[in-house]
């Protein structure tokens, strides 16, 4: 039988440890809020409204950076903006951050991990926030549907080589 590994804990243990040749490591430190903003410039009025039909548009974009040895930062910055009637009910920007230990992966396979993996690790969590803070501000509760962060960081990457080829397609949509 294999002898199992313990993956580092979120208390420091084996921060600044590279993993053993070969061995791959990944785990969370850390999950936390970075920043949060919450506007609601159509309140008080909105409440009197007799209909409830808003447009929703969200925004969703995510940086990573190297902090030291294996540990990464990974930022999730959404913006949901719901408008009615050509006025904005409410605005939230949320920055949903973790520190990941990663160790092991390299390259492109890094590049998914930070784009694709983490980001649906945070999601979870910046919905919570969102729901939350949406209810808190007098508005029916907002659930964002799961998105695919896989697609999205194929996607990404996409366009990326093809901005990068100079043969980008007009009207092409913008990574978020």
């Amino acid at each position: 039988m294999a002898e199992e590994q313990n993956p580092p804990r979120g208390d420091g243990e084996a921060n600044g440890a590279a993993a053993p040749e070969g061995e791959v490591q990944f785990a969370i430190q850390k999950i936390y809020v970075k920043d949060l903003s919450f506007e609601a410039p159509a309140a008080p009025e909105i409440f009197r409204s007799p209909r409830w039909e808003p447009e929703i548009n969200l925004q969703l974009n995510s940086e990573a950076r190297r902090l030291e040895g294996p540990l990464y930062e990974v930022v999730m910055t959404l913006t949901l903006t719901a408008s009615q009637d050509g006025k904005t009910v409410y605005l939230v920007e949320l920055q949903q951050a973790g520190i990941f230990h990663i160790a092991g992966i390299e390259g492109p396979d890094l590049g998914a991990v930070l784009g694709a993996h983490c980001p649906a690790i945070l999601f979870p969590y910046a919905r919570e926030a969102i729901s939350d803070l949406v209810t808190r501000g007098g508005f029916p509760q907002m659930l964002l549907a799961p998105i695919n962060f896989d697609a999205v960081y194929q996607e990404s990457l996409r366009q990326r080589q093809q901005q990068a080829a100079g043969g980008e397609e007009p009207g092409a949509a913008q990574p978020h």
